[in-house]
């Protein structure tokens, strides 16, 4: 029999609902009859900007809050904590951690994290990454909640559960990786690589309010009402890629996830407790990525590096809603956006389309487009 995977409705974010949906989604997983008293258990979250749960951005606070609560009532010591972009340092991660609401998990006796070490794990069975990066405080945790927000996301297509452990990498050292794995199969294979190195001992999907458009910071809140989670975080996202109602191809960790053979290629083949169906929304708005682009150029080496460079989605600058503050420029690995006039210029030769400066933009100027030639030949 397969790992499960549990989904049911949460209606609203209210206290009550939060934890009752909680039980009610981990009851088929066993429960918490694992909790010991005493033991540490880290719950990772989605902290991309410190900005309000209306916006969908992060991990709602009030699911993060009961959870705790439940596993503090067992005797559990809970840090909850994630490294979003910018520097692994407590000034930052404060402004994170206000900004967001986060800091309402004190109230269920759980602590924020503020333990800075990182530690380089020897992983020579990694896909792409031999050596991993991680934030020490998730390697002395007994176990790892990865508790994600459902969103859409420039480079992968989504946002999930095997995505939200890039936030395990701290701060800038993410930025490395996306200059040493710049091609979106090495991205995918290296963040398999993270998850199967920090092996998490469940995974949630908080999908009660997602984010569509241009994720996953700049997108636009949408209702779904589900909550999701299972013990394998592969079987969890090839289900929360079907409720935004994209294929495999169009959401690239599920893709490769399939090609490593963590994940069956149909959400048919897995044990899903619950009716997924009634939550998918088919006209959920999503982003063209640039896996299109390989899939349309099989395993030919020249046509793939066409397809990369001639049907691939860009990152494309509204000078309108352009302020200038240059944190696309700060955030781009490459190195490739200046400041000219008070305005974000992309210097598309260079441009690895990470979507690193639109996940970072604070005024939603920079958006995924389609090349003109992917129009044409990708519907």
């Amino acid at each position: 029999m397969k790992t499960p995977v549990s989904i049911v409705e949460l209606k609203t974010y209210e206290d009550k609902e939060a934890r009752r949906a909680l039980l009610e989604l981990l009851a088929p997983l066993g429960g918490l009859i694992w909790v010991r008293k005493g033991m540490k258990i880290g719950i990772k979250v989605n902290l991309v900007r410190g900005i309000g749960p209306e916006t969908a951005c992060c991990t709602h606070p009030i699911l993060v809050k009961e959870l705790s609560k439940l596993l503090t009532e067992r005797g559990a010591i809970v840090t909850v904590g994630d490294s979003p972009g910018g520097p692994f340092e407590k000034p930052f991660l404060e402004s994170v951690y206000k900004g967001s609401g986060i800091n309402i998990v004190r109230d269920a006796s759980a602590e924020l994290n503020y333990d800075f070490e990182v530690e380089e794990i020897n992983f020579p069975e990694g896909i792409v990454l031999k050596k991993v990066p991680l934030c020490s405080w998730l390697l002395k945790q007994d176990a790892v909640i990865n508790f994600a927000k459902l969103k859409t996301h420039g480079l992968t297509g989504l946002t999930a559960a095997v995505k939200n452990l890039y936030g395990a990498v701290p701060g800038i050292r993410k930025t490395e990786l996306h200059y040493s794995f710049p091609k979106i199969d090495e991205f995918c294979n290296m963040l398999i690589d993270i998850n199967e190195c920090l092996k998490p001992t469940m995974s949630i999907i908080d999908a009660c309010m997602c984010m569509e458009g241009n994720g996953p910071t700049s997108g636009e809140p949408r209702y779904m009402g589900a909550l999701l989670a299972s013990k394998n975080q592969y079987f969890l996202d090839l289900v929360a890629a079907r409720l935004i109602n994209l294929q495999n191809h169009e959401a690239a960790t599920v893709f490769y996830q399939i090609e490593h053979g963590l994940s069956p290629e149909s959400e048919d083949e897995l044990n899903i407790i619950g009716d997924y169906k009634k939550f998918i929304i088919e006209d959920f708005k999503t982003l063209s990525i640039g896996n299109e682009a390989r899939l349309f150029a099989g395993k030919s080496r020249i046509l793939n590096y066409l397809a990369e460079k001639l049907l691939s989605p860009r990152p494309r600058v509204d000078k309108d809603a352009c302020i200038g503050c240059g944190l696309c420029a700060g955030h781009c690995p490459m190195d490739t956006i200046e400041i000219k006039n008070k305005k974000a210029k992309i210097h598309t030769q260079n441009c690895i389309r990470c979507f690193c400066c639109q996940e970072f933009c604070p005024r939603a100027a920079i958006s995924s487009e389609r090349s003109p030639l992917a129009k044409l030949f990708i519907k």
